[in-house]
Formats: structure tokens, C-alpha cells, sequence
């Protein structure tokens, strides 16, 4: 008998577009209430992007609006410094 190996989920970040393991990401929700929070469980309610856990990515994203047309919408500006914020706390 062979073992079967288990199917690794891929996403492809929002920032650099490149695919890589679902954990390796930070998920981004907007949830039914139109607010944009970091899900670090990657299990919570809502409409979710992908994004590496670098500053670099989170520029990137911004430039290209990576977030905007994953969301289908336009993005506040305060959203972003919050996620930076919170980005430089997962970081440290």
C-alpha cells in the first residue's frame, strides 16, 4: 500500500502575486459588516485575500490595488495604516 500525500492548500499573495503555502500567508477579511481585519486562524466568516507577512508585499499590494480587486471594491486609507500596523506587530 502506498501512502497518499495530503493536498497542500496554495493561495497566491495580493503584494508579489507569487502562489505559496496557505500558512506561509496572512489572510485579510472584510466581514459582513464592510470591515478589513487580519485573520491569523484563517478560519473567520468573510471575504478573504492573501498576503506575505512583509512590509514589502503591503506596499506592493497598495501600488497595484491587489487588495481593491480582490475585495471588488475601493479600500479606505485607513484600512491600510491599520494593516500596517498590525503587520509590523506579527513581525516583531
Amino acid at each position: 500500500m502506498t501512502q497518499k500525500s495530503k493536498k497542500v492548500p496554495m493561495r497566491r499573495c495580493v503584494g508579489c502575486g507569487e502562489m505559496k503555502n496557505k500558512k506561509e500567508l496572512i489572510r485579510i477579511v472584510r466581514t459582513e459588516e464592510e470591515e478589513f481585519v487580519l485573520d491569523g486562524t484563517g478560519k473567520k466568516n468573510g471575504r478573504g485575500a492573501y498576503i506575505c507577512g512583509s512590509q514589502e508585499c503591503l506596499k506592493k499590494a497598495v501600488k497595484s490595488k491587489g487588495l481593491e480587486r480582490s475585495f471588488k471594491q475601493t479600500i479606505p486609507k485607513e484600512v491600510y495604516e491599520t494593516l500596517e500596523k498590525e503587520m509590523e506587530q506579527i513581525e516583531k
